[in-house]
């Protein structure tokens, strides 16, 4: 497979699941405000840092405010992240490489694109916004289930399912390391009642939380939580299990050695974490090197098979 082919199916679903991932945090900070207690609250800020674009926001924003925080999510042209941008980047990249992908995919992410775009007014009003979030989230997931479902197992199958999965240990990691310290402040967050509903949150993130009750225990908890976060097999959300598929994909091509040394580098690194003993200050720690070593993952595969290597960090990993 050329590498152009290859780096524009890798970044094809980087960005859907990039797109998809932004409104799940945004419909569960939504339903967050509603459910504290009066007088309580865990603001819209900590969901710029989740994106990683706090100087982004700074810049083009002049206050930190809910419609702010969701327009520069949703719609901000400063903010190459965006819902709006995703997609758009995303099917910039599909456009290139139509000629590998069936035309149903193309149709599929091609209108959902366009309906980002043209209802992004309603997804940044209060009525309109969770409808607006629900559509996002199932049209990624109908196009991520149209890619499963009829790509040939072939090179573009495997960067497909690399770009996806990369991204989303990539979010995972941050919702953790912003969501496990940053939801309330230290004061509130001596309640134990505040305590579960922060760790709700993070499941519910990633869709995890009516899992989690089932397979793990019905009391949502800090250990339990970071376990099946970070090393669940199981959970295809957990970094665990989507390094595993990446690794999976990357042993099916050739010149793999350097890839799979990152891979099973970072993995060895999850796998040692106690996470009933892992004390507070060092998770964020913990997160950084994890984030670190996605990122070395995504340089060894762009030196690997990609064209430009040098210049993948214009796609914002």
């Amino acid at each position: 497979m050329l590498s152009r082919v290859a780096e524009n199916i890798y970044w094809l679903t980087r960005y859907v699941e990039r797109a998809e991932n932004t409104a799940r945090v945004l419909k569960v900070n939504t339903q967050l405000m509603l459910d504290t207690p009066k007088g309580v609250s865990p603001g819209w800020l900590p969901l710029i840092s989740i994106a990683g674009l706090d100087q982004q926001f700074t810049d083009c924003c002049d206050d930190d405010s809910e419609s702010s925080v969701v327009r520069f999510l949703i719609s901000g042209e400063a903010n190459p992240g965006s819902i709006v941008n995703s997609l758009k980047n995303a099917r910039e990249n599909c456009r290139t490489v139509r000629e590998v992908l069936p035309r149903l995919t193309w149709e599929l992410l091609n209108e959902l694109s366009l309906y980002a775009k043209d209802h992004a007014k309603k997804g940044i009003s209060k009525r309109g916004r969770e409808d607006y979030l629900n559509d996002i989230i199932a049209g990624s997931q109908r196009f991520g289930g149209m890619l499963a479902s009829v790509l040939y197992r072939d090179e573009g199958y495997h960067f497909a399912r690399i770009g996806r999965n990369l991204e989303r240990s990539d979010m995972t990691t941050r919702i953790l390391d912003v969501r496990s310290t940053d939801l309330f402040d230290d004061d509130q967050i001596e309640s134990r009642t505040l305590d579960a509903l922060q760790w709700m949150s993070v499941l519910k993130s990633m869709s995890g939380y009516q899992t989690y009750r089932r397979h793990v225990q019905i009391r949502v908890s800090r250990g339990p939580a970071l376990h099946y976060l970070l090393q669940d097999m199981r959970f295809p959300r957990s970094v665990a299990h989507c390094l595993g598929t990446v690794e999976e994909s990357v042993a099916a091509f050739v010149n793999s050695k350097k890839t799979l040394a990152s891979i099973r580098k970072t993995a060895r690194l999850i796998a040692h974490i106690d996470t009933d003993k892992l004390p507070q200050k060092e998770l964020h720690q913990m997160m950084d090197d994890i984030q670190l070593g996605i990122q070395h993952i995504h340089a060894a595969l762009a030196e690997s098979y990609f064209m430009n290597f040098e210049s993948t960090s214009q796609q914002a990993v």
